[in-house]
């Protein structure tokens, strides 16, 4: 892969739920990237706070498709929705709690326009505020420890949101997770599939608990679990009996 390609269109995806104190924000930052993103697309998990109001006041000034879950479905689920509205040639996640900065899209598409890449996960390095707990950083080093034991691989952060792939990638992966084992489904099965991944360094500041944190020690253990079953080829079977 060494021929440059042009500049693919971009599908911004974000699941939402209960964000409705970062949402405007995050959708001024990412409203911003004009040049890159061609689609904004916003699954609604059933939110509880305003972020239906602030959607439903909010003029889009790039092409966006907003679907609402009637009940809280999890993260997985979300994706799974907004994948079937995209229209981009590569989709990204997104999330809408301004973790992740919208100013690294640019970042993340250069190796693909290049022809060096066509899956790339923006990277994390957890020094300084892009860590808020010693036992956050070792929980995400210990999964990504046993992403490269189980499946021969070397990366450094299998959790990370920013996953960019081609839209025909992401639809053929079959994703079943409904929450967050979403994550390291999609990695195993990327894995599994002998596909690499090409890592670009990001920038993150991470929230704590009361900000409004949803990860905890018992998603690590989720993923471990969802990691082994796709690497068993257990995975079909027990994300049938989950669902």
């Amino acid at each position: 892969m060494t021929d440059p390609i042009p500049q693919p269109s971009l599908t911004i995806l974000i699941p939402v739920f209960n964000e409705g104190a970062t949402l405007a924000s995050l959708l001024d930052a990412v409203e911003a990237q004009t040049a890159i993103v061609s689609q904004i697309v916003i699954v609604d998990d059933a939110s509880t706070d305003a972020t239906a109001q602030i959607l439903a006041e909010r003029t889009a000034t790039i092409p966006t498709t907003i679907v609402r879950h009637p009940t809280n479905r999890g993260k997985g689920a979300a994706i799974r929705t907004g994948i079937v509205c995209a229209t981009g040639d590569y989709l990204l996640i997104q999330d809408a709690d301004l973790e992740y900065a919208p100013d690294d899209y640019s970042r993340l598409l250069e190796p693909i326009m290049a022809g060096r890449a066509h899956v790339v996960y923006g990277t994390r390095s957890f020094g300084g505020h892009a860590a808020f707990s010693f036992w956050f950083v070792m929980g995400n080093k210990m999964v990504t420890l046993a992403t490269n034991i189980l499946f021969n691989a070397y990366i450094t952060d299998m959790e990370t949101c920013f996953k960019l792939l081609p839209l025909p990638m992401w639809r053929s992966l079959d994703l079943r997770a409904n929450r967050f084992g979403v994550e390291p489904e999609v990695t195993g099965k990327l894995l599994s599939r002998g596909e690499r991944i090409f890592e670009v360094p990001i920038s993150y500041t991470a929230r704590t608990r009361t900000e409004g944190k949803k990860l905890t020690w018992t998603d690590g253990l989720k993923a471990l679990g969802v990691l082994l079953a796709v690497r068993t080829g257990a995975w079909d079977t027990v994300s049938r009996k989950a669902s």
